[in-house]
């Protein structure tokens, strides 16, 4: 939604999806960086295509089209390697940004519409691996509980966007900040689940139009407001 400068440069404290406690130091050559980074893209295809459960180590480096040998240099199991995974993907899959837009065209029901955007537009990007969290999710209680606490740092960001908001007299004042920013919040999410992981046709455009016509019509927002 509404963003900060220090939001939109990624540098607000949102938990980081990849635990990366356990990595090896980075490769020192080109040629390591390249073979990491081909087994890290050969994974995340393996993982999207068989799912996570199913997936094999053999399975990555013959996508990766590398020994086992060279996965090992690099990462001690599956589970270390799906983090680089999410290392690799989580500031475009769960942080994609918001267009700056110009002093013209930057009235908050501009700014909600082009968050929406970006957020759709990042979802279809990373359709599959989102199905992938779920999956991983549902067997994983530490990571489910790191999801839990990255989706709550978002919601609260929104909480803060519609505060200030209610602050300028631009919206609703007798909604509870957080309870609007977690139910607006969900209703985009679960769209683009709707739209991209499920498969419904629905076109970008129209869910962008519709949900922040929710999201205006929910906060009571002028769209005329600057």
């Amino acid at each position: 939604m509404v963003t900060t400068a220090r939001e939109e440069s990624g540098e607000e404290d949102i938990p980081s999806l990849a635990n990366t406690s356990a990595f090896r130091d980075p490769p020192t050559t080109a040629r390591g960086a390249r073979t990491r980074a081909a087994l890290v893209a050969a994974a995340r295809t393996v993982f999207e295509r068989d799912g996570y459960r199913d997936s094999r180590l053999t399975d990555i480096t013959a996508e990766a089209k590398c020994s086992a040998g060279s996965f090992y240099t690099y990462f001690s199991s599956k589970e270390e390697i799906l983090q680089a995974v999410l290392e690799a993907a989580q500031n475009d899959m769960m942080h994609p940004g918001v267009p700056r837009l110009g002093p013209e065209d930057s009235s908050p029901v501009a700014v909600i519409e082009a968050s929406n955007r970006a957020y759709f537009e990042a979802y279809r990007r990373n359709a599959k691996l989102m199905l992938l969290l779920d999956e991983v999710s549902a067997s994983d209680p530490q990571f489910r509980l790191v999801r839990q606490r990255r989706a709550r740092a978002f919601v609260e960001r929104n909480a803060r966007a519609i505060r200030a908001l209610q602050e300028r007299g631009l919206a609703d004042r007798d909604l509870d900040p957080f309870m609007a920013a977690l139910g607006l919040s969900g209703m985009v999410g679960r769209m683009a689940h709707f739209a991209f992981a499920i498969g419904e046709d629905c076109s970008l455009d129209d869910l962008v139009e519709t949900s922040t016509r929710l999201w205006v019509n929910a906060l009571n927002l002028d769209r005329h407001a600057t």
